[in-house]
C-alpha cells in the first residue's frame, strides 16, 4: 500500500506559527551593524542579558521581546552559530503506520520529510506514541546520533541513508548495516515514554548534515549549489543546520492531530544539546528544552573560569575552551567564532544569553559529576546569569541558590540536575526528563 502523501505550503498551513515568530525574525539587526571582533570590549564577566549593546538596560517585557531578543538573536547568528537556513516553501511529508509496536503499547510512525528538489535533506522521522491516549500528546523531539534504528530492535524502522560515522555500531564504510539495530535501544527506553503519557519523535542528524570538518553533502551543500566557495567547512555552522533540522521536524509536528502543538521539548545529547538550545532560542514552539551535557558552545560559559581552563597533564584543559572546541569542531561555528579563540572575553554575549532567549519557557540542565569537560558548575553559573529575564518576565527562574547534591531535581523553570558518572545519556537520565516535564506540563505521575 502506497504511503499517504501530504503536501505542506508554509505560506498556508504555518502562517500561525509564522506570524508569532515573525516579528522577532524580522526586526534581527542585519549582520553589518556589528563590530569586527577585535574592536569589542573586554567584558571577563558573563555579560548582562538585560543590557543593550548600545548600553541601555531593558525594564520592561515589551523592550525584552521587541528590542533585546531581536538584537541577541543577532548577535548569536553573526558572532557565533551562522544564520539558521530559511524556511522551504515547500515540503512533501509521507508515512506509514503500524498500530502494534511494542508489543501493541504503542503507534510507530515512519514519516520522512523531503524538503526541497535537487539534493535537499530528507529527513527520516521516527514517531512513536502511546496506544491509548485521549486527545493530543505532548513530544519529546530528539536528534540522535547513529540513526533511528539504532533506537529500537523492530526491522519497520528502516536504516538510515545518509552518511555515518564509523564510531556508530553496526557501521560499515559509512553505512548503516542490520547488524546496528537497536544499538542504542537500553538509552531511549520507548516503552516507558509511552507508558508515562508522551510521544517520541527521533531523527538522525546526519540527515541534515553530516559531522564532518572537511565535507558536507547534506543541507550546505545542497544550498550551496555545487559551489565549494560557499560550502567552507570553516565557515558552514553545522550547529545551524542540524536546529534548521529540529525547525522542520516541528513544522511537521504541529500539523499532526495526535501531538499537543503547544507541549514539543526538545532534547539533545552533547552536541545534540547544543543544537536542541539553539533551535529552542529561535523557535518559540518549542516549548520545553532539554539540553543535557550539551558543554561548550551549548549550556557552558565560552568564558571559562582559570582553574577549569588550566592545563593537566596531558596537556587538555579540565573543561572544553573555545579555542579548542574550534580546533576539533570547525564545521560546529562560523568563521567568526574563531576570532574569539583567545579572547572570549571579547564575546557581547555567553550562553546564558541563548537560555535567556527561551524565557520564559522550562530548560533543565543535566549533568555528571565525571564529566568536567562539559562544565557542570559553570552550567549553573549560565542558569543564575539568565535568571534575571526569567524574573522580568514574572515567572520563578532558577530556585537553587547553589549547586544541588547528586540525583536531585531542582524543578523550577530552570532546572538543573547532576549525578554520578561520566558522558553518556541513558534510561535514568530520560527518567528526570519525565519527571521535570510532567511537573511543567501537569501530567500526572504514573
Amino acid at each position: 500500500m502506497t504511503p499517504p502523501v501530504l503536501h505542506i505550503n508554509f505560506k498556508r498551513a504555518l502562517a500561525t506559527s509564522i506570524l508569532c515568530l515573525g516579528a522577532h525574525f524580522m526586526m534581527i539587526p542585519s549582520h553589518a551593524a556589528f563590530r569586527e571582533a577585535a574592536a569589542l570590549p573586554s567584558q571577563p564577566g558573563l555579560p548582562d542579558p538585560l543590557r543593550m549593546l548600545d548600553g541601555r538596560r531593558v525594564t520592561s517585557p515589551e523592550q525584552w521581546n521587541l528590542e533585546r531578543r531581536p538584537e541577541l538573536r543577532g548577535l548569536f547568528a553573526h558572532y557565533m552559530y551562522g544564520d539558521i537556513p530559511a524556511k522551504p516553501g515547500r515540503m512533501e511529508i509521507q508515512s506509514a503506520e503500524h498500530r502494534d509496536f511494542l508489543e501493541g503499547k504503542a503507534i510507530l510512525r515512519i514519516v520522512t520529510l523531503k524538503t526541497g528538489a535537487g539534493g535537499a535533506p530528507r529527513i527520516d522521522l521516527l514517531l512513536v506514541l502511546p496506544r491509548e491516549h485521549r486527545g493530543p500528546v505532548p513530544v519529546f523531539l530528539a536528534m540522535n546520533f547513529c540513526g533511528n534504528h539504532a533506537l529500537t530492535l523492530d526491522p519497520r524502522v528502516p536504516l538510515a541513508q545518509s552518511w555515518m560515522g564509523t564510531s556508530c555500531k553496526g557501521c560499515t564504510n559509512n553505512v548503516a548495516t542490520e547488524a546496528a539495530r537497536g544499538s542504542q535501544a537500553a538509552d531511549w527506553p520507548l516503552e516507558e515514554i509511552v507508558r508515562r503519557g508522551y510521544a517520541l519523535a527521533a531523527f538522525y542528524s546526519g540527515d541534515i548534515d553530516s559531522d564532518r570538518k572537511d565535507a558536507s553533502n547534506g543541507l550546505y551543500a545542497w544550498l550551496a549549489g555545487g559551489d565549494a566557495a560557499k560550502n567552507n567547512p570553516a565557515h558552514r555552522g553545522t550547529l545551524a543546520a542540524w536546529a534548521w533540522g529540529f525547525q522542520r521536524c516541528t513544522d511537521y509536528l504541529v500539523t499532526d492531530p495526535d501531538i499537543d502543538a503547544k507541549r514539543i521539548a526538545a532534547v539533545g545529547h552533547s552536541r545534540n544539546g547544543k543544537t536542541a538550545l539553539l533551535a529552542a532560542a529561535f523557535d518559540d514552539r518549542i516549548a520545553m528544552v532539554f539540553p543535557h551535557q550539551a558543554g561548550c558552545g551549548g549550556t557552558a560559559p565560552s568564558r571559562v573560569a582559570p582553574a577549569l581552563a588550566a592545563l593537566q597533564s596531558n596537556g587538555r584543559p579540565i573543561a572544553e575552551t573555545t579555542a579548542v572546541i574550534n580546533k576539533s569542531f570547525p564545521h560546529w561555528f562560523n568563521a567568526e567564532f574563531k576570532k574569539f579563540d583567545d579572547a572570549p572575553d571579547r564575546l557581547p554575549f555567553d550562553q546564558n544569553a541563548l537560555v535567556a532567549l527561551c524565557a520564559p519557557r522550562p530548560v533543565l540542565f543535566s549533568n555528571a559529576q565525571g564529566d568536567q569537560w562539559a562544565n557542570p558548575s559553570g552550567q549553573f553559573q549560565i542558569l543564575q546569569a539568565a535568571d534575571p529575564v526569567y524574573r522580568l518576565l514574572g515567572v520563578e527562574g532558577l530556585a537553587a541558590k547553589e549547586m544541588p547534591p547528586h540525583r536531585q531535581l531542582v524543578d523550577s523553570r530552570l532546572g538543573y540536575y547532576i549525578r554520578e558518572g561520566t558522558h553518556s545519556m541513558s534510561a535514568d537520565d530520560w527518567a528526570v526528563f519525565l519527571n521535570f516535564a510532567d511537573h511543567h506540563w501537569v501530567q500526572p505521575r504514573k
